[in-house]
């Protein structure tokens, strides 16, 4: 077989399967509203029948929220947003322990609040943005018994391996992120990038909140 014509082929050969790869990947991204949707869903089940976390059992908290809600979460882009600027102070080492600490901060002081939400229902509206968008908003709200409705809103980003993950949650109107910009800017005037982490630090080693 001529040498020209088996290049030919084998490169047409490899073009097709990137482009069947590519096309696979593509139709294995979920949509963010149906990942809120699901993952909602799937928390409310397990919180509504497990036992362990209607009683508020840590361990077993611990175990909902590592399997079924941090993997969903930009925990280092919240960190960053939530530092702005004073973000590139940091050293890589205290970056990824700041991120440590908040993603520890951020569970011991919401896990408590999980079996609340058993009698609760969440409608997710459907997403409006463009086909190609990569940065979004989920709008949703909580339906709780004998109260108003809250609003409750996710900022979610696709990354770099095709998965969406939430960098941001607005309850109410209020930011989560912009929550803490505020203590967080304070804590770095007062004691520096160190100051924040120690800060952090002595939070999660204190009581439960």
């Amino acid at each position: 077989m001529n040498k020209r014509f088996f290049l030919a082929a084998a490169m047409s050969l490899m073009a097709v399967l990137m482009t069947s790869s590519l096309a696979v990947s593509a139709q294995t991204v979920e949509a963010p509203d149906a990942q809120i949707k699901r993952v909602a869903e799937e928390v409310l089940a397990i919180v509504r029948s497990d036992a362990k976390v209607q009683a508020g059992d840590p361990a077993r908290v611990r175990e909902v929220l590592d399997e079924k809600l941090l993997p969903h979460f930009d925990f280092r882009r919240m960190v960053m947003l939530a530092m702005g600027r004073n973000w590139r102070q940091a050293t890589p080492e205290q970056q990824k322990e700041l991120v440590e600490q908040f993603q520890t901060l951020l569970v011991r002081t919401y896990s408590g609040a999980l079996a609340q939400f058993r009698d609760d229902t969440i409608n997710v509206r459907p997403l409006r943005a463009a086909p190609d968008a990569k940065d979004v908003t989920v709008y949703s709200e909580v339906i709780r018994s004998g109260a108003a409705p809250v609003s409750v809103n996710y900022s979610l980003v696709l990354s770099s391996d095709g998965k969406w993950r939430c960098y941001d949650v607005i309850v109410g109107g209020v930011s989560l992120v912009t929550n803490y910009r505020d203590d967080f800017n304070q804590q770095i005037r007062i004691g520096g990038v160190e100051g924040l982490l120690k800060t952090l630090t002595a939070k999660n080693k204190g009581a439960t909140p």
